[in-house]
């Protein structure tokens, strides 16, 4: 491995978020210098400062490797966690450190489940800064890092392959590095502009607008306020947000091929429609529970509250509309499944992705067929594409994988002490990186109540499923192979 390449990279990560801490600290100073203001200005210092010396120390680098580009996803997803609960820390309140760790890594995997039980007494500097960790991390340190590297540079190609997995780049259609990146980028922030203008002009004002976009595009979940969009009562509010959260799940090479087209055809693919249909059945399915149990009497409310709740969970954004501990444990369970397939690869999603739930039931179909016909060819094909038997091996265990780690933290939180209701759901809810569980950790909930260790282990999982696993594993390995050296 080579350090100089490394540090360089990671440095470069640190800058970025060093940018959003400058951004936060004018928003501080605008609001009449809040309180934040000092913490944000020491942290940006820090981090700046650390940003910087590997370009005015380091020597000359050389081409990345392989090697290297796992160390440096890995490294800079996790030193933006470390200097991204500074502001935390410094400005105090409910920010105990491993408060502030669970904030910070919570918002740069846009897992959106919090801590804190107040959040409107944040000053409006540290609350931009919340959300522009959902703004930084829903579209990737690596991406942000790729988008300021020279294009003709090396790193750009290495990186990009190692950052977005092979679902994602067929969706790209065989496009250069660099403008693979730009329509990343370009998609991004086409979105989260025209969400804040129309949040906007639906009544927030511009600031909760902004910060509700970061969150929405990012499909992360922080709000500026306690009762996150049910605050502000709005079904055109609530309409809004479905919208980009649903556009936030597709894969962002489709979004960028229907505004380009001027046409929904680039929808008509096998993996969209499964999502979309499948988040379609789910919310009907909701929407008949709550009217059957009671728990709704109109049936036009019952259908928003189910759309707006069981989207922003499949789309692992966490907002939140309406109380899931108050709903029959029937539509909670439904809302879990939600967390685990989410939405599209391509998109700021976290989760297993409806692309391989997909291709796991495709599989399994095949094999059935071919159980019952060992003599007879089948091959599994999802729209135009031929798979081969490999990739469904890849994808059932990573499938596999994703859940036995999911258990075993289920397990481990169940020996601290936590509840089964919290110890089941939260797991699962930060693996997916979509935030509200059930029970204390419920929509209207936070993660406050649990201990300090296991609060520590859902920040594992929320990194392992922003970095789906195996650039961590590929790390680990690296290094233990290093030290045996």
């Amino acid at each position: 491995m080579d350090v100089r390449v490394i540090t360089k990279n990671v440095g470069k990560a640190l800058l970025v978020s060093a940018l959003f801490m400058l951004i936060s600290m004018i928003v501080s100073w605008a609001d009449g210098m809040d309180s934040s203001f000092a913490p944000l200005a020491i942290s940006f210092v820090i981090t700046f400062i650390t940003g910087i010396f590997p370009f005015i120390f380091v020597k000359k680098s050389g081409n990345i490797s392989t090697e290297d580009g796992f160390m440096i996803i890995v490294l800079s997803w996790v030193l933006s966690f470390v200097f991204g609960m500074l502001p935390y820390v410094l400005w105090g309140g409910e920010f105990t450190l491993i408060n502030a760790w669970f904030e910070s890594v919570s918002g740069y995997t846009t897992t959106g489940g919090t801590i804190l039980q107040d959040i409107e007494n944040l000053p409006k500097g540290l609350l931009f800064w919340r959300s522009s960790t959902h703004f930084i991390g829903g579209l990737g340190i690596v991406v942000f890092m790729l988008f300021l590297m020279p294009s003709t540079s090396s790193f750009r190609m290495r990186l990009t392959n190692l950052e977005l997995s092979s679902l994602t780049k067929d969706g790209y259609n065989n496009l250069r590095s660099r403008k693979m990146v730009n329509v990343i980028v370009l998609v991004y922030i086409g979105l989260v502009v025209a969400e804040t203008i129309l949040l906007s002009l639906a009544g927030m004002s511009v600031f909760d607008a902004i910060n509700h976009s970061f969150s929405t595009i990012a499909t992360g979940g922080f709000s500026t306020k306690n009762n996150s969009i049910a605050y502000f009562n709005s079904p055109i509010i609530d309409i809004i947000i479905i919208v980009f959260m649903l556009l936030s799940s597709l894969h962002f090479g489709i979004i960028f091929a229907m505004v380009s087209s001027r046409s929904f055809k680039p929808l008509d693919n096998p993996v969209s429609k499964f999502f979309l249909g499948t988040a379609g059945a789910i919310v009907l399915t909701v929407t008949a529970i709550l009217m059957i149990s009671g728990t709704c009497h109109n049936i036009g409310q019952a259908f928003l509250d189910s759309a707006f709740n069981t989207i922003s969970v499949m789309t692992t954004t966490g907002f939140a509309t309406a109380d899931n501990n108050l709903w029959p444990i029937s539509a909670c369970v439904l809302m879990l499944y939600c967390s685990y397939q989410c939405g599209c690869s391509g998109s700021t999603n976290g989760g297993v992705k409806s692309d391989r739930i997909l291709i796991l039931l495709k599989g399994i179909h095949c094999q059935i067929r071919r159980a019952f016909h060992p003599n007879t060819v089948y091959n599994l094909k999802i729209g135009k594409h031929w798979l081969k038997d490999d990739v469904v091996l890849q994808v059932g265990m990573f499938i596999g994988f994703y859940t036995l780690i999911m258990f075993v933290s289920s397990v481990i939180l169940l020996i601290m002490g936590v509840g089964p209701a919290e110890a089941f759901s939260g797991p699962l809810t930060c693996m997916s990186n979509s935030g509200p569980g059930i029970g204390a950790i419920g929509t209207m909930g936070n993660y406050d109540c649990l201990p300090t260790a296991a609060k520590f282990v859902l920040t594992l999982d929320m990194a392992i499923g922003r970095m789906e696993i195996y650039p961590l594993i590929i790390v680990f390995m690296l290094i233990f192979k290093r030290n045996r050296a």
